[in-house]
């Protein structure tokens, strides 16, 4: 007999409260991220009726469209890559922006923001296993721009860092890849930056990533099907 909804989110609920408590974290520390892509309005309000989850898209255009058909409390987060073009739907939607990964963006978002009389909370992509495919800057990159950010851009706010782990059938496998950002983390914080963020994990390999340290999850398929 298939889960409900409502079933699959108390069993992920469980599975991030144990991979917490394994690294001694405290597992209200973690925020689900529902990953909501190509999934239909009818299933979106199941997960809002098991509570006020935030909600991610990697499209512009697929959130707009579903956008008006919730609640206008919705939480949304973008956690695709961001086109500069898309600057001023971003600012206007979105809580959070996952995939700050240029240095041109900023100057993009700082516009529509002045506009908006806005602030825009983002957070860094970083691509910490090279793969060519993935977008996200290098982690030697990391460091300038958000000095450049901090000094230039007045309506940007650097919450904290994300990355996408290459999928393999072993999480064990990416392990590294997550304790490689947390560590990038570690070293800014030291060096002033406040970065309480760490988006990193999906339905694949979230376990591992809280381990390592995420405060943000992104799931989707282990929410909707199954």
């Amino acid at each position: 007999m298939e889960s409900t909804i409502r079933e699959r989110l108390a069993n992920l609920h469980r599975r991030i409260e144990a991979a917490a408590h394994r690294a001694g974290r405290d597992p209200a520390a973690v925020q689900l991220i529902v990953v909501t892509k190509t999934r239909p309005i009818d299933r979106i309000r199941e997960v809002l009726a098991c509570g006020p989850y935030p909600l991610g898209e990697n499209r512009i255009q697929e959130a707009l469209e579903k956008i008006p058909q919730l609640p206008p409390d919705t939480v949304w987060h973008l956690i695709g890559h961001l086109q500069r073009n898309k600057a001023k739907p971003a600012v206007r939607h979105f809580a959070l922006i996952h995939s700050l990964d240029s240095e041109r963006l900023p100057e993009a978002l700082q516009r529509v923001a002045e506009a908006e009389a806005r602030t825009v909370e983002t957070l860094l992509e970083v691509n910490v296993s090279g793969e060519e495919s993935k977008f996200g800057l290098r982690p030697a990159e990391v460091e300038p721009l958000l000095a450049t950010i901090a000094r230039s851009f007045d309506r940007i706010r650097v919450k904290g860092l994300m990355t996408m782990a290459p999928y393999v059938p072993d999480p064990q496998t990416v392990r590294p890849v997550f304790r490689g950002l947390r560590e990038l983390r570690d070293r800014l914080v030291s060096q002033g930056f406040d970065l309480p963020h760490l988006s990193m994990g999906m339905t694949h390999d979230f376990e591992v990533a809280v381990e390592e340290g995420a405060t943000m999850v992104r799931i989707g398929t282990a929410v909707f099907e199954g």
